[in-house]
């Protein structure tokens, strides 16, 4: 006799290993990226963006248009951490504008476009 019944796994609490095998932004880096988003959403300069959480980095997409490719992407690679720095910025074309270990400091090439006052 065949039986209808059948056992499911319990998804009341996350496995330990979906956490580690994602990479994402601490709340004070978030803080950091959408108080500099805020200020140039204000200015008219950017007007979206996404956020993507990979295996191997965390990216903070910025776009002027919403259909159009990436301005600038903020990323966050760990394993870079002990080598150049875990945080970029990148440009459409790849070109990495700043890399360091504090992200305050890297998002400092975004300063002069702040302060430009139209």
């Amino acid at each position: 006799m065949r039986s209808n019944i059948i056992t499911l796994r319990s998804f009341d609490a996350p496995s330990k290993n979906t956490n580690a095998s994602q990479v994402s932004f601490q709340r004070d880096e978030i803080n950091l990226i959408m108080g500099l988003y805020g200020q140039m959403v204000s200015k008219g300069v950017w007007k979206d963006y996404a956020i993507s959480f990979l295996k191997d980095k965390a990216v903070f997409s910025i776009y002027r248009k919403a259909s159009e490719y990436a301005l600038y992407k903020i990323e966050k690679t760990p394993s870079l951490k002990n080598k150049q720095g875990q945080y970029s910025v990148i440009a459409p074309g790849g070109l990495i504008l700043k890399r360091g270990h504090d992200l305050k400091s890297v998002l400092r090439i975004f300063d002069k476009y702040r302060f430009i006052v139209k």
